[in-house]
Parts: structure tokens; sequence; C-alpha cells
């Protein structure tokens, strides 16, 4: 199955590092200030700010088998085809919302460890991010009833769908004990404060950029107002 790669644009890479380590992420190779990954329940990119991306943007990459499989199931949506410098080649699969995310090929570790990542995808209608990600193997998880949120499944982390303005929002989810985890990155210098949401506890950190929250989701259990498939 795909897994998920959740890439956050920074001024402030070596804090990133850091809370991706008391996260639980692990670094496959020793990181850079321009490029670093993290490897859990998904994989956590950091990636040095640029005029083009911003401090504090977030993108959607998803790392397939076989990515010639993956332009045929994309066939009916608006898909370039490029080539990266140290990724190879790659797809960019871009919504009428104007949301794009991109995909290539290679051998993430599967889903491992308590954390994973679950950027969060916003546009108007979820009907077609939906359909582009199961084309590429992500699977339906809880929905709400009322429609605004379903959640897609990867083989490793997950992406949120829920109504709003596009664009591509960074969160975390979480299993196990929430405050347990807390402590933890309060020990590693973060003002981490667990909330009770409807849906779910929540631990919120700021952002080391100061550009927003970040959220750890606890996995939900209350599964009123919602669905599994």
């Amino acid at each position: 199955m795909s897994v998920v790669q959740q890439i956050v644009y920074t001024d402030h890479p070596e804090r990133w590092w850091g809370l991706a380590e008391a996260l639980g992420f692990v670094a496959p190779f020793p990181p850079a200030p321009e490029w670093a990954e993290f490897h859990a329940d998904g994989v956590l990119a950091v990636h040095s700010a640029t005029a083009e991306h911003r401090a504090g943007m977030v993108d959607v990459h998803l790392v397939v088998a076989d990515l010639d499989a993956a332009a045929s199931a994309l066939s009916s949506f608006a898909v370039t085809r490029t080539t990266m410098d140290g990724v190879g080649e790659m797809l960019v699969v871009r919504a009428a919302s104007g949301v794009s995310i991109s995909v290539s090929e290679g051998a993430a570790q599967q889903g491992a460890g308590q954390v994973g990542v679950q950027p969060i995808w916003f546009q108007g209608d979820l009907d077609e991010p939906w359909a582009i990600l199961e084309a590429l193997g992500l699977r339906g998880g809880i929905a709400a009833d009322r429609g605004g949120w379903v959640e897609m499944v990867a083989g490793g982390g997950s992406v949120g769908l829920h109504a709003g303005e596009p664009r591509i929002g960074l969160s975390f989810e979480a299993r196990g004990d929430l405050d347990a985890l807390a402590v933890r990155l309060q020990d590693a210098g973060f003002e981490a404060s667990v909330v009770d949401e409807a849906f779910a506890r929540t631990i919120r950190i700021p952002d080391p950029d100061g550009v927003d929250e970040i959220w750890i989701n606890g996995v939900q259990d209350d599964l009123h107002g919602y669905h599994r498939p």
C-alpha cells in the first residue's frame, strides 16, 4: 500500500527534528537543514522554507510501489509527469480546487510506532480527493454522518479530508496514552497541552515557525455522529 509523507516547510528545521524525535519518529539518515526525513506511521519530512514554499506550508507526497500503475489509475485526473533531482520520476496530481499532491515510486517503511502523520486536505468537494486517494490505494476510514470529514488510511499514515478553503494542513494521530506523550513533549521543551474535543482528545503545541498550532489527535473512539465503512 501507499505510504503518506507529510512535508513541512520551516525556518527552524532543528526544532522540527526535536519534535519528530519526541513524537517517536526515527531518522533513517542524518538530517540536514535542507531536507530531513523521520519515519514512524508514515513519514514526516522537514524542508527548509523557500520563496515558493513559505515557513508553515505543508505538502502531501505519497510513496507507491509502481509509478506506472499509479499513473494509469489516475488517468481521469489532471496529472503531470516530471523529474525531480534526488527523487527521480514523479507524478503531480492537481485537483479542481487547485490543491496538488505528488507521488513517487519507492519502498518507504510501512506504518510503525504510536504516532502517525495525518495531513488534512481541505476543500469544498471531498468526492474528488477521495477518488484521487482511493486510486492511489488509500481506503476510507471514519467519516462524519453529515459529511465534511473522512479519514483515508494508507499502509503508513493517513490523510484527513475536511470541508473548507482549499489547502493542506498539518496534523498527527496518536495511539496510546496522550497524557504521557504530552509529558514527553514537555520534557523535550515543547509547550504541550491536552484538550478535550468533541471527536477525541488532542495535544496542541505551538508551531516552531509561529504560523499555527500543531494538533496531535488521539484515536477517535466515540463514533456519535460518525461511522466506519
